[in-house]
């Protein structure tokens, strides 16, 4: 199995970068074009990604302020069963992120390709949270 990691700082309170990972109206700014959901244990997640890719995660880590973690429960067959989550640590001045998407079952071209999206992605939410930049679902991987 191959995972994707990324450690990044944000400059702002970890009460505004937990919104960002936990809640719908957060991830509609920098990951899904659509979502509904609420930040619980065993929660169901929808998350809409434009036709054909409505999938649907349940929350296995949840602690306010700290950690946030999805699994995937219908995806694609690359996504299926992986879990998406982030660590959250407060620093003078910054949040420090450490995201994980693991659970991939093989180093493949999807896997290959989510490695850049998934910088792609965090680098948005960065930008959103830190001044809030908001960039169109459909332009999102062109920035």
């Amino acid at each position: 199995m191959a995972d994707i990691v990324h450690d990044f700082p944000i400059m702002a309170p970890i009460e505004k970068v937990f919104a960002a990972i936990s809640t719908p109206a957060g991830f509609d700014a920098w990951w899904t074009s659509t979502s509904s959901g609420h930040a619980e244990m065993g929660a169901e997640y929808q998350l809409g990604f434009g036709p054909g890719y409505d999938w649907v995660a349940v929350v296995t880590r949840c602690t306010e302020n700290s950690e946030f973690e999805l699994k995937l429960t219908k995806a694609d067959k690359d996504w299926f069963g992986s879990r998406v989550g982030f660590s959250l640590a407060s620093k003078p001045g910054l949040t420090q992120v450490r995201f994980h998407h693991t659970g991939w079952p093989d180093v493949n071209e999807h896997y290959r390709i989510s490695c850049y999206c998934w910088a792609m992605y965090l680098r948005i939410m960065k930008r959103n949270v830190e001044v809030g930049e908001v960039v169109a679902f459909e332009d999102r991987l062109n920035v």
